[in-house]
């Protein structure tokens, strides 16, 4: 925040309280989602700053990449954003609520970094965090896992036959976002690690036939 400035993989990105600020455990979703999907429709769900829209735009060979948020705020941002690098129409942003305004079967992949933490989970964060940064993007329901759970069921409509879902989660619960996955009919379902060898990145499929 001191100097309005953030790296995030090649980018440098205009970061303010408009949006999480991107952080290096979130990088790795990029190379999950491109050593499966490089073409078509990739839709970046809770996209805050933009950082894996645009990550995936200038890294990969889309057609269309498309970047989601409810709020108004930091759709600006995101477009400041993507401005600033001259992405142009390489990224563009809708402001939904999470895969709302995506048509069914419309995209090859879906990546998000959706909000994770327990309501009591987020009132004892430093308030470095929990004073600057928007409690949107960082709380989901009693037991953190609200838009988790909303994800894996609307991804099964909005991706085609065999696209891929690739997720942040909380490291506690990475296993039961995993099992959650499997209940819902979820293929290849696996837990990644992050750079600092936490559980931290759901990858799962849709089926090819259903």
């Amino acid at each position: 925040y001191v100097t309005g400035w953030a790296g995030f993989r090649h980018l440098v990105l205009r970061s303010d309280q408009r949006a999480l600020i991107p952080r290096p455990e979130t990088e790795g979703l990029v190379d999950l989602v491109l050593e499966r999907v490089r073409s078509g429709t990739v839709v970046d769900v809770g996209t805050g700053s933009g950082c894996l829209a645009l990550s995936l735009a200038q890294e990969g060979d889309f057609t269309r990449v498309v970047g989601v948020d409810c709020s108004s705020e930091a759709l600006a941002l995101a477009q400041l954003n993507r401005d600033l690098l001259g992405t142009g129409d390489r990224a563009c942003f809708v402001r939904a609520d999470l895969c709302a305004a995506l048509l069914p079967g419309s995209c090859d992949a879906l990546v998000s970094n959706p909000p994770y933490l327990t309501v009591s989970e987020y009132e004892g964060l430093d308030p470095a965090v929990r004073e600057w940064e928007p409690a949107i993007a960082l709380r989901s329901g009693v037991d953190g896992l609200e838009a988790t759970i909303r994800l894996l069921t609307e991804g099964q409509a909005v991706l085609r036959l065999g696209g891929w879902l690739a997720l942040e989660v909380d490291c506690t619960r990475a296993g039961i976002a995993a099992r959650l996955a499997v209940e819902r009919g979820w293929q290849s379902v696996g837990i990644h690690m992050d750079l600092f060898g936490r559980e931290r990145y759901l990858l799962a499929q849709r089926s090819e036939t259903r």
